[in-house]
């Protein structure tokens, strides 16, 4: 009796862990023709009208899973159970990440070949970039008359005590940094990087968008950020005091001696072992499609990464966009020695 009851038990047990299995995976579907699971380090409210725009185009649901840090980490922990069937994330240091911890697999599409440039995807289909932004100089328009600016001049004795900037060790300011000694050299980005440092007007400190609040506030002339943030201020979408921020600027398109501009992207991967890969494709191919590259554009004012899709207006009024021809995966190898160097002159100190 003992023996039969403890056997009904024990199925009971295994059933329930059974059901309870089941119920936590729900959420992602089990059938390949319906979803799509998307981890990101993005916040999905971001990225949600394109995936509406996709869901509505193919019938097939988008599942986000939002994941703050960690991506890769988490990803590889999950091994071959994991649900992910594509990964999205911000800089090309962490898409790199994703190929360097082995959770992505390549991807042989026409589609996404003939619409990325090569210099904004992986050589052999490890990683796409979806969308740019520019890293640009914000300049008083009171106090500054620029129409032009390199990235080397940044560190010229005239402008001592005029920059603010954010911290050297983010990950939007090591990508600068690495593409100059990609340019450069160590050596001489060192040197640059020190000169930076000299003309500060302040700590690095805060986000991009401080950088025009102090601008406003007269406590320096120039600030280096992103250039989507200015559609983010100007649009209202940052509030009544950030539209004044953003009022108090000129945007200028920096670029390096004998190249252009530099961008980072986001980006995304097919995930190693992804259980729904052919709609992991299908979300991969529109996201590159005119219709995803605009609402890109309209939701987060990044440019587009597709020749012929629209920039918004905010963005495009600050003037052709000549995107420095540097292999972007190229600049994401020096990431490690542009810490480094952060580091060694002791720019946040």
């Amino acid at each position: 009796m003992r023996t039969k009851l403890a056997g009904t038990v024990a199925r009971r047990t295994i059933l329930g862990g059974l059901v309870a299995a089941a119920a936590a995976l729900a959420p992602f579907g089990a059938s390949a023709e319906e979803v799509v699971n998307v981890y990101t380090t993005r916040e999905p409210a971001l990225a949600k009208p394109v995936f509406d725009a996709f869901t509505e185009k193919t019938g097939v649901k988008v599942n986000t899973v939002f994941v703050k840090d960690g991506l890769a980490e988490r990803v590889k922990a999950e091994g071959a159970a994991s649900p992910a069937d594509v990964m999205m994330t911000v800089d090309i240091g962490n898409l790199l990440d994703l190929v360097e911890q082995g959770v992505t697999q390549n991807v042989k599409s026409e589609v996404l070949e003939k619409a990325i440039p090569a210099n904004l995807r992986g050589a052999n289909g490890e990683w796409f970039a979806v969308s740019m932004r520019g890293r640009v100089v914000y300049a008083s328009k009171d106090r500054v008359k620029l129409d032009a600016i390199t990235y080397e001049d940044l560190a010229k004795p005239e402008w001592k005590g005029k920059i603010c900037i954010r911290s050297g060790k983010h990950p939007y300011n090591t990508a600068l940094i690495a593409a100059y000694i990609a340019h450069h050299g160590e050596a001489k980005a060192e040197e640059w990087l020190k000169g930076i440092k000299a003309n500060l007007a302040r700590k690095p400190a805060g986000g991009d968008r401080e950088n025009a609040r102090d601008i406003l506030a007269g406590i320096c002339d120039l600030g280096v950020a992103n250039s989507y943030y200015v559609g983010l201020m100007r649009s209202g979408k940052g509030g009544p005091e950030q539209e004044k921020w953003a009022e108090a600027i000129n945007v200028v398109l920096p670029t390096f001696e004998g190249g252009g501009t530099n961008v980072n992207v986001s980006g995304a991967s097919v995930a190693k072992n992804a259980p729904n890969k052919e709609n992991a494709l299908k979300l991969m191919e529109f996201l590159v499609s005119h219709e995803a590259q605009d609402v890109y554009a309209r939701a987060n004012f990044e440019y587009p990464v597709v020749a012929g899709s629209p920039v918004d207006p905010i963005i495009a009024a600050f003037g052709p966009l000549k995107i420095d021809n540097l292999d972007i995966a190229k600049i994401g190898q020096y990431r490690k020695q542009a810490a480094d160097l952060v580091d060694k002159v002791g720019f946040d100190n």
